[in-house]
C-alpha cells in the first residue's frame, strides 16, 4: 500500500497502468521521460503557452499552497496572478481551499502594510497529482532532460520524494475519512488555519459534529504525543466537544496509543486504504489522451 500511494503521488490522473512492482525510476523512466516531449506539449497547450500560469504552477507545486506567498514565489503581482489563477480555476486544474478564520477585508477592506503581512492566505490545491508531479520535479530540468541527462533529475527526485509525497497522503487520508464518515451530513472536509494553528482535516457536520484529523507520512510509529499535540491545537484554535479525534499513519502506532482507541479516538494505518485501490472518479483523468 505504501508503493501504491507513492505510485499515486507521481502518476495519479493519468489512465494507465501501472506495474507497482517495478521501480519508481524505472515507470518514471518509461511513462514520463520517453515521452517527455509528447507529455511537455500537452501541458504547454494546455496552459496556453502562458508564463505567468506556468510559473504559478511551479510556484505552488513546490511551496505552502497559500495564494499570496505563491504569487510572490512566482513573481508576479496581485493582478497577474489572478488571472492566472482564474483560468487554472476554469479549467479544473486547481481547487481553492478559503480559510475559514474571518477575513479582515470583511471588516476593513483596505489593510496597512502590517495587518496585510499577518493576514491569513486563501490556499490552492493542483487537483492532479501527475501535474504537481511534472511541475515539482520534471519542469526545473528540462533542458537537461530534453539532452537526456537524467542524473540531476533523479537524485532532486530522491532527495525530495518523502516530503513531496505527505501532501497527496493527506488528500488521500482527507477522501477516505469523508467514506467512512458517510452515515454523517457532512457540510465541510479541508484543512484548517489560521495564525496561531494548522490542522491537517477538520470536518463539520449538520448535526454539529466536529472531526479533527492529522497525518503522518513518517518512518517510525506514532505515539501518544502526537495526540496530545492535536488535542492542544484543537484546543488553541477554539475548538470545543470533539466529537473524535484521527490519526494517519504510515508506520502505524505504539501500543500505548493503539490500546487508547474508544469512540473518541480513531487509527488509521495504511491497511485502511485498501478500498481506494478499486476506486477511480472520472473527475480525477488528467485530460492526456496519448498514454492510454
Amino acid at each position: 500500500m505504501e508503493n501504491a500511494i507513492e505510485c499515486f503521488a507521481i502518476f495519479g490522473g493519468l489512465d494507465v497502468e501501472l506495474d507497482c512492482s517495478k521501480t519508481h525510476k524505472q515507470l518514471i523512466f518509461e511513462t514520463v521521460l520517453q515521452n517527455f516531449q509528447t507529455i511537455s506539449l500537452h501541458v504547454t497547450n494546455l496552459l496556453n503557452n502562458d508564463k505567468d500560469i506556468i510559473k504559478l504552477l511551479r510556484a505552488l507545486a513546490i511551496g505552502d499552497r497559500r495564494i499570496f506567498s505563491s504569487f510572490k514565489k512566482a513573481r508576479l503581482n496581485n493582478i497577474n496572478g489572478g488571472i492566472a489563477l482564474e483560468y487554472l480555476q476554469k479549467k479544473n486544474i486547481v481547487t481553492i481551499e478559503y480559510s475559514r478564520e474571518t477575513d479582515k477585508r470583511e471588516l476593513k477592506p483596505k489593510l496597512s502594510k502590517e495587518e496585510a503581512k499577518h493576514r491569513i492566505s486563501d490556499k490552492f490545491l493542483i487537483n492532479y497529482p501527475f501535474l504537481r508531479f511534472w511541475f515539482y520535479f520534471v519542469y526545473p530540468h528540462t533542458k537537461e532532460i530534453e539532452q537526456k541527462i537524467y542524473k540531476n533529475f533523479f537524485d532532486d527526485f530522491e532527495k525530495n520524494q518523502h516530503s513531496y509525497t505527505s501532501l497527496v497522503y493527506e488528500e488521500l487520508s482527507r477522501i477516505l475519512l469523508s467514506y467512512n464518515l458517510r452515515d454523517e451530513i457532512i457540510e465541510s472536509i479541508d484543512s484548517y488555519w489560521d495564525a496561531n494553528v494548522e490542522i491537517d482535516i477538520l470536518v463539520k457536520t449538520k448535526n454539529d459534529h466536529i472531526y479533527i484529523a492529522e497525518c503522518k507520512w513518517t518512518n517510525h510509529k506514532i505515539n501518544k504525543k502526537e495526540l496530545n499535540k492535536l488535542i492542544e491545537k484543537s484546543e488553541i484554535a477554539g475548538f470545543k466537544n470533539v466529537k473524535q479525534f484521527i490519526l494517519f499513519s504510515k508506520r502505524g502506532f505504539s501500543k500505548e496509543l493503539y490500546n487508547s482507541q474508544n469512540q473518541h479516538l480513531a487509527l488509521y494505518t495504511l491497511n485502511d486504504f485498501e478500498f481506494l485501490i478499486h476506486s477511480k472518479p472520472k473527475e480525477m483523468i488528467f485530460p492526456l489522451k496519448f498514454l492510454r
